[in-house]
């Protein structure tokens, strides 16, 4: 008996086979390159910072949209003194059932039906009005300035939300490195004293100190790192950049500024801020108030000028002897003398509210004043900071020093050596939270003097 046997070639299995690997590989490297764009990683610095919130802030989109506004109401106010006019054009058809009139002796017959075609063209131009015209161009071109500096106060406000938030970040950032820096030194701490444990040098209890002291070096990047989530999240929708961007300070300036007097930076501010300069707009449209309610006592006088077209025929075309055209021009002088004894109080009124105004910049004048005295004090007190804690960190490497080398000698205790880490531990986080605590003291210096953006 003969066995049959069937001979199955390998290369189609080995080909499919080959073309899943081929799928699965594209299929992982589409994955790997979707995960690369959603989260992405980008180092910014502090100038690209500032353009992209600038350039992407609704809220200055909101204030360009608030200027535009007075802008076209600007432009509404010099329409006010050009001519206006008024053209007109119709037809009537009459029917008149009675049309026999009686007059004594005589009879005046009608025709049973008439045609009226009616045009007119009128002009009017108010020559003079008190100067109420030109006082309210002027009043509509300033408050186009105070639209102006509200933007201008509102970019100053949206450029130190993006200086804050990216020293934030920094700090954050700068802190983290110092825990994983702390992580490492611990960690090396942890098996010396897990072998001098196991030589019987040290009790347990001191290899559970450094232990423990690692669990809470631990705890603090947690919080460190929530932190830096947050602030990432909020300055990405600041920025206008994607929501998964992984942002990284590309450099920062940790260096001290000199500082010149206290009456330079108050010089400054008062010469600068938006709201004093806003306040010196608004008193100049109070004035033009007062003075267009006074032109209410001051006559008037228009130009007018108007042409008519009064057609008998059916026809619209005119034609000769069936057409009249009556044409007009007057000048009006008129006097509202009522103004005399009813515009007193409304003038009164247009007086105290640009006292009001006056009032009012006096207080923000005296706040700004404040605000710049505080801020300069408290950019000199994180500079005096800085000398400081310089001089706690060298300090407190000394002291963790001589601990290490007593420690290793079993000279000095576990807890003295741990307490020794700690001290600069916390010494390095301090140094440089107080470095990014005095750049953004120095911004918000800049920002009280009104010459953060300049």
């Amino acid at each position: 008996m003969k066995m049959t046997t069937n001979n199955i070639s390998p290369k189609p299995l080995f080909s499919s086979a080959l073309k899943a690997a081929a799928r699965f590989a594209l299929l992982m490297l589409a994955t790997l390159a979707a995960t690369t764009a959603f989260a992405q990683d980008r180092a910014i610095t502090l100038d690209e910072a500032l353009k992209l919130g600038i350039q992407n802030s609704k809220v200055l989109k909101l204030s360009q949209s608030r200027i535009d506004q007075a802008v076209s109401q600007y432009e509404q106010a010099k329409d006010r003194a050009l001519p206006t006019g008024k053209a007109s054009f119709g037809y009537n058809r009459a029917q008149i059932p009675a049309n026999n009139l009686k007059l004594g002796e005589e009879n005046l017959t009608l025709p049973t039906s008439a045609n009226a075609w009616l045009g007119t063209l009128s002009l009017n131009q108010t020559i003079w009005a008190g100067g109420k015209l030109r006082y309210a161009q002027k009043s509509t071109e300033l408050l186009t300035q105070v639209a102006r500096l509200d933007a201008e106060n509102d970019k100053d406000q949206i450029a130190y939300a993006v200086i804050s938030a990216y020293y934030n970040l920094y700090k954050v950032l700068q802190s983290k490195k110092v825990v994983d820096q702390n992580l490492a030194t611990i960690d090396a701490q942890i098996k010396q004293a897990q072998r001098f444990f196991d030589q019987g040098l040290v009790t347990k209890n001191d290899v559970l100190r450094f232990q423990l002291q690692r669990s809470n070096i631990q705890l603090n990047g947690i919080d460190l790192e929530n932190n830096r989530k947050i602030i990432n999240y909020n300055m990405n929708i600041l920025l206008g950049l994607p929501e998964t961007t992984e942002l990284n300070i590309a450099q920062i300036d940790n260096s001290t500024r000199d500082v010149a007097p206290l009456a330079n930076y108050l010089d400054t501010a008062m010469a600068n801020r938006p709201e004093l300069r806003q306040a010196d707009v608004r008193a100049k449209v109070a004035d033009y108030n007062v003075k267009s309610i006074q032109a209410n006592l001051s006559p008037s006088l228009s130009a007018s000028g108007s042409a008519y077209y009064v057609g008998i025929s059916g026809n619209p075309i005119p034609k000769s002897g069936n057409f009249i055209t009556p044409i007009s021009l007057g000048l009006t002088l008129g006097w509202d003398f009522g103004a005399l004894w009813t515009n007193k109080n409304k003038v009164k009124q247009a007086k105290l509210e640009r006292e009001e105004v006056t009032i009012n910049k006096s207080i923000d004048s005296d706040n700004i004043r404040n605000e710049v005295n505080q801020n300069y004090q408290n950019y000199k007190t994180a500079v005096d900071k800085i000398n400081l804690l310089q001089t706690s960190i060298n300090q407190a490497q000394e002291n963790n020093r001589i601990l290490e080398n007593k420690y290793r000698s079993n000279i000095s205790s576990s807890i003295d050596r741990a307490d020794a880490q700690t001290l600069l531990y916390q010494a390095e986080i301090n140094l440089e939270l107080a470095k990014a605590d005095a750049g953004l003291a120095y911004y918000t210096l800049l920002k009280s003097t009104g010459k953060l953006n300049k």
